[in-house]
């Protein structure tokens, strides 16, 4: 496969779809005349994240899975790979998902499993976490709070992905904020997070977030690229941008695992719970 640029987005997405499909169009005209081949956009791209978590938000357009503007998502994505995250529309009602897509159409999908607060007063919640063929590569999908999950991101490693990404709107502490969101406790604990997940997986992790504030929330920003070993190899800070690295992700991959293979040298005959019930993504 050789060398994958890839791209990391902290931007800020609102409702207007026109306005947001604007930004996108920029994203994606910076990325690929960087020579980049994966972007990751943040979660709630295409129309905005919750303007709360309290149960009372106003939630962002519904789009239809097989739209137009996920067509058009596809048109503007080309040659690349691009993930994104939007409102979907569903016979049973809707979801925060994900969708990565290539000029040819849709690759995957996600919908987000883990709600924090109350977000499930919104969304319905997903139930899977999967891998996926790419044309560059085998890879996987989650949002925002499904990171926190050690689980997700490891049932997607065993699924065969390489590269995992975590597409975001995750915000500052609302309460005991610090004055500098670098240092506020839930800004670090999503970089802690993102870290982990790529190390004790041996995986790329290619983490987007939402930008500025919308409603009662402000974004921690915070976009990275990280490798197989937890080293961060690009990231925007607490600033809008792109963090963009390239890396050769099966070299890398397979190096971090030529010795101590975390996947390998698991022991799921003795992870269980008090009452016996196995650990289901042993």
């Amino acid at each position: 496969m050789g060398t994958l640029r890839m791209a990391a987005v902290s931007a800020p997405f609102g409702r207007d779809l026109v306005e947001g499909f604007a930004r996108v169009t920029a994203l994606v005209a910076e990325a690929r005349a960087d020579g980049v081949g994966l972007l990751v956009l943040p979660e709630a791209a295409l129309g905005g994240y919750l303007t709360d978590l309290e149960g009372e938000a106003e939630l962002p357009p519904a789009l239809d899975p097989d739209g137009r503007e996920i067509a058009t998502l596809a048109a503007l994505a080309g040659d690349m790979v691009v993930c994104a995250g939007y409102c979907e529309r569903a016979p049973d009602g809707v979801y925060n998902s994900a969708v990565c897509v290539t000029g040819d159409g849709v690759l995957g999908r996600h919908r987000k499993v883990h709600q924090p607060l109350r977000e499930d007063a919104s969304y319905a919640a997903g139930d899977r976490f999967e891998a996926f063929d790419t044309p560059v590569g085998r890879m996987a999908m989650q949002i925002c709070f499904d990171k926190a999950f050690p689980e997700a991101a490891r049932a997607q490693a065993l699924d065969g992905a390489r590269v995992v990404c975590s597409l975001s709107a995750w915000p500052v502490s609302r309460t005991n904020r610090h004055s500098d969101p670098a240092q506020d406790r839930w800004t670090r604990r999503m970089d802690l997070f993102d870290r982990a997940r790529a190390l004790e997986n041996q995986v790329v992790w290619v983490a987007s977030n939402q930008y500025g504030t919308f409603g009662d929330l402000r974004f921690a920003a915070s976009a990275k690229v990280v490798d197989p070993g937890g080293e961060i190899l690009a990231w925007t800070g607490q600033r809008e941008g792109l963090a963009t690295a390239a890396l050769d992700v099966e070299a890398a991959v397979d190096a971090a695992r030529a010795g101590m293979n975390f996947l390998r040298d698991r022991r799921p005959d003795t992870y269980a719970a008090p009452d016996g019930t196995p650990f289901e993504a042993a």
